[in-house]
C-alpha cells in the first residue's frame, strides 16, 4: 500500500471518528439543547481540563529533556516540547501509533540530537509509561474492585484483557535488556513465519530493522538500569504525565455539574478505559475509546449528557493534540526553512 494511501485512510478514520462523536453528542433525543448545555459548562473546571492536557504533554516532554541533558546535550525545554508535540501528533494519526516515535526522533535529530540518543529517549519513555500505567491501573483497580465489578459487571473482562495486553510489554521490555539473544531468536522466528504466510515481504530487511531496534532497546535499558535515580525521575514524570491524561475525566464530570461519584472512582474507570482501548490498532484508538467511554461511564454520567461529556473529554484528550500538532508541524517546517536560509546566506557571504 502506498504511503499516500495510508495517510488518506488514517485521516479518513480520524474524520469518521470526529463525525461519529459529534453525531452521538448532538443526536440524543433526550437532550433538548446541546449548545445550551455546552455553554453552561463551568469555566473553572474547563480550565482544569486544559490543565490536564498541559500536564500530560509537559511532563512527557520534561522527562525526555532531563534524559538528554543528563547525557550532555544542550537542548532547550522548548525544543523538547516541540519534539513531544510532533510525536503526539503522528501517534494520533497513524495506526497503532506507529509514526509517533520515528517522527519524534527525527525532530530531535533536527535539533542536533543523534538518532541513537533520540531513539533511546523515545524508548525510555515507552518503557517507563508501560510500567507506570500497569502499576497505577492495578492499584486503583484493587482499591476499588467492588465498585469496578458493580459498574462494569460482565464487561469487566475487557479491562482484564486490556491490562494483560499492556502488561505483556513489561516483561518483553525487560527481556530485551537482559535476554537480548532470546528475544532476537523469537523475533526471527516470527519474521520467518510472516514470510511463509505472506505477511512479510522482505525477510532480510525486517531482520535488520528488528535487530537495530532491539540493539537500541538493549543499550537504553541497560544504561538506565545503572542509574537508579534516573529511573525514579523518569517513572515520576511518567506517573504525573499519565495522571494528567487520566484525570481529565474528573474535570469533565464536574464541568457539567455532575455529582455523586468520588474522584478515585472516576479515575479508576478512566484507567481501565485507557488500558482497554489503547492497544487498538487504529489512529488514536478511534472507536474503542468512544465506545468504551459510553460503556464504562454508563450510569455514572446521565444518559442525556453522556454524548456531550464524550465530546468534551475526547476533544481535550485527542482532538486538541491534532490541532496543536498540526500547528507545531507547520511551525517546525517554517523555522527549519528560515534556519536553512540563514545558513545559506552566511555561506554566500550575504548580510
Amino acid at each position: 500500500m502506498k504511503v499516500n494511501l495510508k495517510k488518506l485512510l488514517s485521516m479518513g478514520l480520524v474524520i469518521a471518528s470526529i463525525a461519529a462523536v459529534i453525531g452521538i453528542a448532538f443526536s440524543n433525543s433526550e437532550l433538548e439543547d446541546a449548545w445550551q448545555a455546552l455553554g453552561a459548562l463551568q469555566p473553572v473546571w474547563v480550565l482544569g481540563i486544559f490543565g490536564c492536557w498541559f500536564v500530560y504533554m509537559f511532563f512527557d516532554a520534561l522527562s525526555g529533556w532531563i534524559y538528554l541533558r543528563r547525557e550532555g546535550f544542550k537542548i532547550s525545554l522548548g525544543r523538547a516540547v516541540n519534539a513531544c508535540l510532533i510525536g503526539f501528533y503522528y501517534s494520533n494519526v497513524t495506526p497503532s501509533s506507529a509514526g509517533g516515535q520515528p517522527m519524534q526522533v527525527n525532530s530531535l535529530r533536527k535539533a542536533g540530537i543523534p538518532v541513537g540518543y533520540g531513539t533511546m529517549t523515545a524508548t525510555i519513555r515507552f518503557v517507563c509509561n508501560q510500567f507506570a500505567i500497569c502499576a497505577m491501573s492495578m492499584i486503583f483497580w484493587m482499591l476499588n474492585r467492588n465498585f469496578v465489578l458493580q459498574q462494569l459487571g460482565d464487561k469487566v473482562w475487557l479491562a482484564r484483557l486490556g491490562w494483560a495486553i499492556n502488561f505483556a510489554g513489561v516483561p518483553l521490555c525487560l527481556m530485551a535488556a537482559f535476554q537480548r539473544n532470546l528475544i532476537q531468536r523469537i523475533a526471527a522466528w516470527v519474521i520467518r513465519l510472516g514470510k511463509k504466510i505472506h505477511l512479510v515481504k522482505d525477510e532480510e530487511g525486517a531482520l535488520v530493522t528488528t535487530t537495530n531496534v532491539l540493539d537500541t532497546y538493549h543499550t537504553a535499558l541497560l544504561d538506565l538500569a545503572r542509574r537508579p535515580l534516573q529511573i525514579l525521575v523518569q517513572l515520576l514524570c511518567s506517573c504525573i504525565s499519565l495522571l494528567g491524561l487520566i484525570g481529565a475525566i474528573y474535570f469533565v464530570y464536574h464541568a457539567f455539574g455532575f455529582s455523586g461519584t468520588p474522584w478515585y472512582q472516576l479515575l479508576t474507570i478512566s484507567f481501565l478505559l485507557y488500558i482497554s482501548a489503547c492497544y487498538t490498532p487504529l489512529p488514536g484508538a478511534s472507536g474503542a475509546q468512544e465506545g468504551g467511554f459510553l460503556l464504562y461511564y454508563d450510569g455514572i454520567i446521565p444518559g442525556d449528557r453522556i454524548g456531550l461529556a464524550l465530546l468534551v473529554w475526547r476533544f481535550f484528550t485527542y482532538y486538541m493534540f491534532l490541532i496543536v500538532g498540526v500547528v507545531d508541524v507547520i511551525l517546525d517546517k517554517v523555522l527549519i526553512s528560515m534556519e536553512n536560509r540563514r545558513k545559506k546566506q552566511k555561506i554566500d557571504g550575504q548580510p
